[in-house]
């Protein structure tokens, strides 16, 4: 099942059409692929301040949608198994919405990720999964925020808000310099945490597509392949860095 764009959010910024986040999309594949080529002939550069602004400013957004999500569903008493899209122009549905437009334009914001590595000449961590990871994110969100703003959805945006307020904690500290290398021994952990999220959301999503329940089948259904490959592609990177770099 399929829906009508949802009149309330549908003129808000990037949402209205999809050819703003195309472009955004498109403008990031061509930094990508064209970025590398022209810093070769430069010096990389430290960014270190930018960085450490950067990802604090991350946490702290991460942590004010993780306080709106679980607020707003707390409050309006979401269900965990089957929760419906409130479609009202209610204080509860429309703060729902807002947070949920805030946690796309989140994933716009997080491509400065790639913008940094790039910069800094660090063209290896630049692989499949990241640029996968933060382009797919993008059209995800974009059609939450279009169709679906909130119900089953809240627990996606809540559950990644969470984990990426540990990720840009760690990114923070990571751009002090290799002082601080002794205390990121919990890389592993963040991961595992990741791994743990995307389990959570894979069940979350699956169980409705059982049961009857009021939220559009094809989003369920969309958001569980899409954290399957997210998983398998995370366990590789797990498997990589942390079983097989060991030996």
């Amino acid at each position: 099942v399929f829906c009508f764009s949802d009149p309330r959010t549908d003129p808000w910024p990037l949402v209205y059409s999809p050819l703003p986040v195309t472009l955004v999309f498109t403008s990031y594949l061509f930094m990508v692929a064209l970025g590398p080529s022209c810093m070769r002939q430069r010096q990389q550069l430290e960014l270190r301040a930018p960085l450490l602004t950067y990802n604090l400013a991350m946490v702290a957004l991460s942590s004010y949608m993780f306080y709106e999500f679980l607020v707003t569903s707390v409050l309006a008493n979401y269900s965990y198994l089957c929760q419906p899209v409130d479609y009202s122009w209610s204080e509860l549905g429309m703060r729902m919405a807002r947070v949920c437009w805030w946690f796309f334009f989140s994933k716009v914001i997080e491509l400065l990720d790639t913008v940094f590595l790039i910069l800094r000449k660090k063209q290896e961590q630049v692989t499949f999964l990241h640029v996968y990871h933060h382009g797919s994110m993008l059209f995800n969100w974009w059609s939450g925020v279009k169709y679906v703003p909130g119900g089953q959805a809240f627990f996606v945006g809540m559950l990644n808000s969470f984990v990426h307020i540990f990720m840009y904690g760690y990114y923070a500290l990571a751009s002090l310099g290799p002082r601080m290398r002794q205390h990121l021994w919990w890389k592993r952990y963040l991961t595992i945490l990741q791994l743990c999220q995307f389990v959570a959301i894979a069940a979350h999503s699956s169980y409705n597509l059982f049961t009857e329940c009021p939220f559009p089948d094809g989003f369920n259904a969309a958001v569980f392949l899409y954290i399957l490959s997210l998983l398998a592609l995370f366990l590789r990177f797990y498997y990589q860095t942390y079983i097989r770099g060991k030996r």
